[in-house]
């Protein structure tokens, strides 16, 4: 089963599993096959996170998020009265950071797969080569950031064009080129020879500061999975520099408690009690998360029953507990967008892989690197540019997320595996930048606690907290004028959103099979199986 963002990346995972591939094979296929037909978040300028269960049970997480370059510092994005100037950290040049998701693929590629890289490469050089139909979706979206591409961009570039329409044909040739030289020569042809001269050359362009010696330090790294237990499950997720997994199981471990089946879906005492975890658990991470590798983020302490038991020594069950009486929790530390994508795969054998990749916002930047035919990121945003002023999200940070030179920034990417007494349950994950980790969580406790089936828990509507701003965001409909009025009184405030994240993921079947759901917020996402 695979489940991804577009139905041709789907495919491509599909086929290589017919072909023999393992789920790592599969999820790499599709990823490089993603950097072309879904350029507004799939994409080699950009990086991510992988979870991976082996069928015999073993666990392992590859970070290979993006990093600051070298030139970085702290204050790169204020004035010279320390105020974050507007637009500098997510548009433009200096917004990139250093890309990581070809390093990613390789590393994966190198402990897990079994098919040749190569192989698995060319499928996507194919669909850049010959392009592919746009759907009204992928149309919309590349008409509404026009300005954008002519602000950054020269032509000739196949994305600067008026009026995309539904079935319009969009090739990528100098995509193709790039990708011929990944699979020839390696994730060297990605971050040395022609492909860093164009990117280095499109840097020194736009006044960026990502450097030739930047692309050729990068590396991906193996990090060792967050796992805990909610009930009969045990929830396998990303560790920092993804706040995610953290956040998820933060979450799952101060409700365990409470008797939420009985409370009922969308009831009174759901809807408040799970605004209220996630308004402590983000407190939590705008103080103590960050990169691993340069700030000690307490994971331990964040994760430990009696800490997360004091936590809820202050909720009520009959009134919100306001946010600015909720500060992050203390204890001595000891010396742990919305466009983003995801994809769930498992293969045959049981094999099973939860990623999610980024470029933090829509196509990044907008900068595309002339002559190398993709997008770059702009994650630089994701750092706190000012401890306390937040980013494009709302989200708030600390010094633990400071900018600093290649460092990683805060995530709240969230690829999750959960087993059910032992064996594969689910395989989940979505975008949808800070409501990433609370629709991972409702649609999990849809399934585990609320009893719907994957479909329905999918598609039912949500909300989200996350402490700052003071205001549960729900999706128009999500509540009816009852519960608003419920949640009101007991000093909840709302602001209603279009749709909030774009789940994909897997169940196991108690007689085995898998059952696949593609989000219906999305009409390109896509879920095949055989």
């Amino acid at each position: 089963m695979v489940v991804s963002p577009h139905p041709l990346s789907t495919q491509v995972g599909i086929d290589v599993l017919r072909q023999g591939g393992n789920a790592v094979d599969a999820t790499i296929a599709l990823q490089f096959a993603m950097a072309v037909v879904y350029p507004r978040a799939g994409n080699i300028g950009g990086g991510g996170f992988m979870v991976i269960r082996q069928s015999d049970g073993q666990t392992a997480s590859l970070d290979y998020r993006e990093k600051a370059p070298a030139a970085a510092n702290r204050n790169m994005y204020l004035d010279s009265l320390e105020n974050v100037i507007d637009g500098l950290s997510t548009s433009g040049h200096l917004a990139a950071g250093v890309p990581g998701t070809v390093a990613g693929m390789f590393a994966a590629h190198q402990q897990y797969g079994k098919l040749p890289i190569a192989q698995l490469i060319e499928p996507a050089i194919e669909l850049a080569r010959e392009g592919f139909r746009v759907s009204q979706e992928e149309a919309d979206r590349l008409n509404r950031f026009q300005e954008d591409f002519h602000k950054y961009n020269e032509a000739p570039n196949p994305f600067l064009k008026e009026n995309w329409m539904e079935g319009d044909l969009l090739m990528q040739a100098e995509l193709g080129q790039t990708l011929e030289r990944i699979r020839d020569q390696g994730a060297a042809g990605f971050y040395g020879g022609e492909t860093a001269r164009l990117i280095a050359d499109e840097m020194a362009e736009g006044n960026g500061i990502i450097t030739p010696q930047d692309l050729q330090n990068y590396q991906a790294k193996w990090r060792t999975p967050l796992t805990d237990t909610y009930k009969q499950y045990r929830v396998i997720s990303m560790p920092p520099s993804s706040s995610g997994g953290v956040a998820l199981l933060q979450m799952l471990k101060m409700l365990e408690p409470y008797p939420l089946s009985d409370y009922g879906f969308h009831s009174r005492e759901a809807v408040h009690l799970m605004a209220e975890v996630a308004r402590r658990a983000y407190a939590d991470r705008a103080e103590h998360m960050g990169d691993m590798d340069f700030y000690p983020v307490p994971i331990d302490s964040l994760l430990a029953d009696q800490y997360l038991l004091d936590r809820m020594l202050n909720f009520q069950t009959d009134s919100a507990t306001t946010s600015d009486h909720i500060l992050a929790g203390n204890f001595t530390v000891g010396i742990e967008s919305f466009e983003t994508t995801h994809t769930s795969v498992v293969d045959g054998a049981g094999n099973a892989v939860s990623v999610t990749t980024t470029l933090n916002s829509n196509y990044g930047c907008k900068v595309w690197v002339d002559g190398a035919g993709f997008f770059l990121n702009n994650e630089m945003d994701d750092f706190s540019v000012k401890p306390g002023v937040p980013n494009q999200f709302g989200l708030i940070g600390a010094e633990a997320n400071a900018v600093a030179a290649n460092k990683r920034m805060l995530s709240s990417m969230t690829p999750t595996i959960i087993e059910k007494d032992g064996k594969l349950f689910m395989v989940l994950g979505t975008p949808g930048g800070s409501t990433i980790i609370t629709a991972v969580m409702q649609v999990f406790l849809n399934v585990a606690e609320f009893g719907m089936d994957l479909e329905a828990a999918v598609g039912a509507k949500r909300f989200h907290h996350q402490w700052l701003p003071d205001v549960i965001m729900v999706e128009e409909g999500g509540f009816s004028p009852e519960l608003k009025t419920a949640l009101e009184g007991m000093g909840h405030s709302f602001r209603e959103v279009q749709s909030i994240a774009k789940v994909k993921a897997i169940q196991v079947l108690e007689d085995g099979r898998l059952h696949g759901v593609a989000d219906p917020r999305n009409t390109d996402d896509d879920a095949k199986g055989y």
